[in-house]
């Protein structure tokens, strides 16, 4: 029996692949828009969607996005399982394998995915943990691209603290070669092995701690909230490191004229972004959020056809 083909990290995918991917979303999105009949290809497939943390987009993209390919979704979370009362993530996706055809998880344990992915025989795809987010960052490469053009040789800049979109937006700087500049406090700065991956990696990141220098000449910018899933009991202290971190329209002004804004939303107004750079013309926040649903069509179609 062939191995499934899982998508689990942006480092772990040909570049070929990973490009295939955005082109065929944008294809779709430009199909769907233009009002042509689409092709379900996952008629009768069902996805199971495995929640352990709160969401509004990665339930809502999936699930429509399942649905447009002609399938099915399940939605379960972790007080409804028995991954809840001592069942193993890996027993767990053996079982799962004999009743669908696919898995999305989003859980903050990054190995519990791996061996979700390991003990499964049906594709899994990371919806999300707290290392990485490959879903809502192929979103952002695509629409940077609708925006921008090819990606390739332009500069990001990457301004708050070192999280697991951060993470993901390193991936993609080693598979589509472009610089990142990354501005983050000394007390949230990329922990040791993701420095670690980076020097193995080759990649063109650089790492500072100035959101003014990672700003200036870049193409885009990109922030997250400042207090993520799992910091809760931390975000007073957060917030107040953070706070020189926000994009403004004076850190805005400091990037190529026709530079984009992204942020992965749910956005706090007035903490790591100003209303006048979401709500602008440079903003691609809604244009990224809809992306969501295109590109994981194109991931779900990939790893099931």
């Amino acid at each position: 029996m062939p191995k499934p083909r899982h998508f689990l990290d942006i480092d772990r995918i040909p570049v070929d692949t990973l490009r295939n991917l955005i082109h065929r979303a944008i294809e779709m999105k430009r199909a769907r828009k233009s009002g042509e009949v689409q092709p379900q290809p996952l008629v009768g497939r069902t996805l199971t969607m495995i929640f352990d943390q709160p969401s509004t987009r990665t339930r809502v993209s999936f699930d429509v996005a399942m649905q447009q390919l002609g399938g099915y979704t399940m939605m379960l979370t972790g007080t409804e399982m028995q991954i809840g009362r001592g069942e193993t993530i890996g027993d767990t996706a053996r079982v799962l394998s004999r009743y669908v055809e696919a898995i999305m998880i989003r859980i903050l344990d990054h190995g519990m995915l791996l061996e979700m992915a390991e003990s499964s025989s049906v594709p899994v795809i990371n919806g999300m943990t707290k290392q990485s987010h490959p879903c809502q960052v192929m979103a952002d490469l695509m629409t940077f691209e609708e925006r921008k053009g090819s990606i390739t040789g332009k500069t990001i800049a990457w301004t708050g603290d070192s999280n697991n979109v951060l993470a993901s937006w390193m991936h993609a700087a080693a598979q589509f070669d472009f610089t990142m500049k990354v501005a983050t406090p000394k007390e949230f700065a990329p922990r040791d092995a993701l420095r670690a991956w980076i020097k193995k990696s080759g990649a063109k990141i650089l790492l500072g701690n100035d959101p003014q220098w990672a700003a200036a000449g870049a193409d885009c910018i990109i922030t997250d909230t400042w207090v993520s899933m799992g910091d809760e009991k931390e975000a007073a202290r957060r917030l107040n490191i953070l706070q020189s971190f926000q994009v403004n329209a004076a850190l805005m002004a400091l990037a190529e004229k026709d530079a984009i804004f992204l942020h992965c939303l749910p956005a706090h107004r007035g903490e790591e972004v100003s209303d006048e750079v979401i709500d602008g013309p440079q903003s691609a926040v809604w244009d990224e959020a809809e992306n969501r649903m295109h590109i994981q069509k194109a991931i779900l179609e990939w790893c099931l056809t």
